[in-house]
């Protein structure tokens, strides 16, 4: 978006691969309005790909902050590499802007003191700013431009240079902002939806035991004016709703605890599933399970965190024989017939995410999907589209559905 405003953009990554297809002209990543972003005339004579910074008046840091399995806290290695390998390249009056989600502090305490280590202070002769970034897959191109941002400076004037970057393309609302009330801002975002999509899935626990459909209950709820539960689903994935969380608990343990009890309900959903699969096909001899789905929300190709793959671990863990297949992600090929082929000689056809594509083929063609299976078990998850289907404990919830919705931390309610 820089490059198509007129700016002279160098584009770095470690990757080799990433950068010998963008010179190439490849697009490496599979986001169709981005590509074709990508070959825009602007773009093609103002951005170059290359593997190591250069001199620039302006430095975004856009790495990954993973999720530390063991600690629970944001692995910042890749950040504070990229912060380093600015250092033979800054001079005073440089904007360094940090849009990789970090914890509250990290700018501060984490990026100042390596950019310092140019001999230069930051404040006062380099400017750093927090613009965290909000984009949702599959739909990049448009929120780049038209999502509302929030921008946080060290200082006032980094916030005012960064905002003024950002006006040369996004058509939303810039707001400034100090760098780690913008740290905080990002994690709020998306633990509002952690915590939010948490509570869904405890009433949908809580309705299966009373043995009343969570979705009729939710439906009925939501009439009032000032109530707007989510839908449940088969978990929380994404690059962000699972893991952002965890970088507030990381800062205050002692006042997150309501945010650690919704992450730890979310993350206790895929095995939950898992274990109704297990019942489903408790009195068939080896039962040959087919799932469908392996991106972490519909219509998606994205599998970042995806409670689909731990659903189907989990079931391959404990010895079933699990297939796996999702008409957009890669490396689950997607038969000819669709749910025919995949569902053929199974015993238990699970949706485990609910691609439109999916859904439709589902409800078309349902009677011919179970005339190929072995045993006729097909569940979906939480999906309001299919009849409800009983519970293997003999209580009828509604058909556990697809991860249509809560599985990407939104439902249709949620916007």
């Amino acid at each position: 978006m820089l490059a198509r405003a007129g700016r002279a953009v160098v584009g770095v990554d470690v990757q080799d691969w990433i950068v010998d297809a963008l010179r190439a002209g490849r697009f490496p990543f599979e986001e169709p309005p981005m590509e074709e972003a990508f070959r825009h005339p602007a773009v093609r004579e103002n951005f170059e790909a290359c593997s190591e910074p250069r001199t620039a008046d302006v430095f975004v840091i856009a790495v990954p902050t993973p999720l530390d399995g063991l600690t629970r806290t944001a692995d910042l290695t890749f950040v504070a590499n990229a912060a380093r390998s600015l250092i033979p390249f800054l001079e005073p009056d440089i904007l360094v802007v940090v849009e990789s989600t970090v914890p509250p502090l990290t700018c501060r305490e984490v990026i100042a003191p390596i950019l310092a280590e140019s001999g230069l202070e930051v404040g006062r002769e380099i400017l750093l700013a927090h613009c965290p970034e909000r984009i949702l897959p599959g739909d990049i191109m448009r929120e780049i431009v038209e999502n509302d941002r929030v921008i946080g400076g060290v200082t006032p004037e980094a916030a005012r240079r960064a905002g003024a970057l950002y006006a040369s393309f996004v058509e939303g609302s810039i707001t400034e902002t100090d760098d780690v009330t913008a740290e905080m801002c990002k994690l709020m975002e998306n633990t509002y939806r952690d915590v939010n999509v948490a509570l869904a899935n405890e009433l949908a626990s809580v309705c299966e035991r009373l043995g009343i459909s969570v979705i009729e209950a939710i439906s009925l709820a939501n009439r009032h004016p000032r109530v707007r539960l989510l839908t449940p689903g088969i978990g929380t994935g994404g690059h962000c709703v699972p893991v952002d969380p965890w970088f507030i608990h990381q800062v205050d343990p002692e006042h997150a605890t309501l945010i650690e009890t919704a992450r730890r309900i979310n993350m206790a959903v895929p095995e939950k599933i898992a274990a109704w699969i297990r019942r489903s096909v408790a009195h068939v001899p080896s039962p040959r399970i087919a799932t469908v789905g392996a991106s972490y929300k519909p219509d998606t190709a994205d599998c970042r965190e995806s409670p689909a793959l731990e659903v189907v671990r989990s079931l391959q863990d404990e010895g079933y024989s699990v297939s796996q297949f999702d008409p957009l992600a890669r490396g689950y090929p997607w038969p000819a017939n669709g749910l025919v082929d995949a569902a053929r000689d199974a015993d238990c056809l699970a949706i485990l995410v609910g691609h439109e594509v999916v859904r439709q083929q589902l409800m078309a063609d349902r009677s011919r999907i179970e005339s190929v299976m072995a045993t006729p078990i097909i569940l979906t998850f939480y999906d309001p589209a299919f009849e409800p289907a009983r519970d293997p404990r003999g209580h009828d919830p509604g058909e556990t559905g697809s991860a249509t919705l809560s599985a990407a931390g939104a439902t249709a309610t949620d916007g």
